[in-house]
């Protein structure tokens, strides 16, 4: 049987650090609201010059150095993002120009925080079908560049960056078990950017009315997430033929900590289990959980042979999951 194994991973964040008290301006000791609201510290910020793609390109190389691959030797590659560089060309092609995968076809897709595991389903699929062999996957987002700073409910959540996975074909017993993804397109206003297409063009009414910013319900997501969940941790465990509580390892989608202390405790799975980074990148939207996958992967903590579930949530509204052996 192919199977999709992890070649190589990369992770980038931009160099500019903005820490809770950034947002004093909002609300009074930004720290401590921010921090025991959501577990954030702090959070990177793209420079004004950095666009997606260049989070996304740097995350790529990582990815290509750690696996040893040539660029040239890359199938295909899908970044996945909903803040694309611009609406048209696809952020991918610029990214592969810039990495020299002249061979690769490229194209972007959007299941907004669900954009990377979505992006992992599409990968597999095409190494399984037997017509590719290595896939460049990147999770990238800049949402500093869409946030509404004047938002105390959503300007704080958000840190931009990108996470690289390398899939190739393989049959060793390793990489990617079952992976699944659903969407409830009835949920779709929870979570907009109003005014960003062909609906309601960008417009000087509209960036007035800061329609061209991001939009999000915050208790209504937290409800749809807490929900969404326990159900993806039961129904892959249950497809991979594994307990829960066998899995070594879960990368949440980095969105706030009371989620996840809430999921720890309604499936009994330690908290040690979740491995976060959102107290220092904040939610990097979809490449948050490429960037903690990288993280882990680079110091350690994800060994060899272990079960590892990645999952995500968001827009749309869409979840999904993926259970892999590392």
């Amino acid at each position: 049987m192919i199977r999709s194994e992890i070649l190589g991973t990369g992770g980038y964040v931009p160099a500019r650090v903005v820490p809770n008290a950034y947002f004093n301006y909002l609300v009074d000791d930004a720290d401590h609201w921010i921090h025991s609201r959501t577990g954030i510290r702090e959070r990177r910020f793209s420079a004004a010059e950095e666009a997606t793609s260049d989070l996304a390109t740097s995350a790529a190389l990582l990815a290509l150095e750690n696996a040893g691959v040539d660029p040239i030797d890359i199938d295909c590659i899908i970044v996945a993002t909903s803040t694309p560089d611009m609406i048209l060309p696809a952020t991918a092609c610029m990214v592969q120009k810039n990495i020299g995968a002249a061979r690769a076809f490229a194209f972007d897709m959007n299941a907004v925080c669900s954009s990377y595991i979505y992006g992992m389903e599409m990968a597999d699929n095409l190494i399984r079908s037997g017509k590719y062999k290595k896939v460049l996957l990147i999770g990238a987002d800049t949402y500093s560049k869409i946030l509404d700073f004047d938002d105390r409910g959503t300007a704080p959540l958000f840190g931009d960056g990108a996470g690289a996975v390398i899939l190739g074909a393989g049959g060793s017993g390793k990489g990617i078990l079952h992976s699944m993804m659903q969407s409830d397109g009835s949920g779709w206003e929870l979570i907009q950017v109003p005014s960003s297409g062909s609906r309601k063009p960008v417009s000087a009414e509209s960036i007035a009315a800061k329609e061209n910013t991001f939009k999000m319900a915050g208790k209504s997501v937290f409800t749809f997430a807490v929900d969404v969940i326990p159900r993806i941790i039961t129904d892959l465990a249950e497809r991979g033929g594994v307990r829960p509580e066998e899995i070594d390892h879960i990368i949440p989608h980095q969105a706030n900590v009371r989620i996840i202390d809430f999921i720890s405790k309604k499936t009994g799975i330690p908290k040690e289990k979740f491995l976060l980074n959102l107290d220092r990148y904040g939610n990097t939207a979809a490449g948050s959980v490429g960037l903690a996958l990288d993280e882990n992967r680079r110091n350690g903590k994800i060994k060899p042979g272990e079960l590892v579930l990645m999952m995500g949530f968001g827009g749309g509204l869409s979840w999904g999951g993926v259970l892999l052996k590392a």
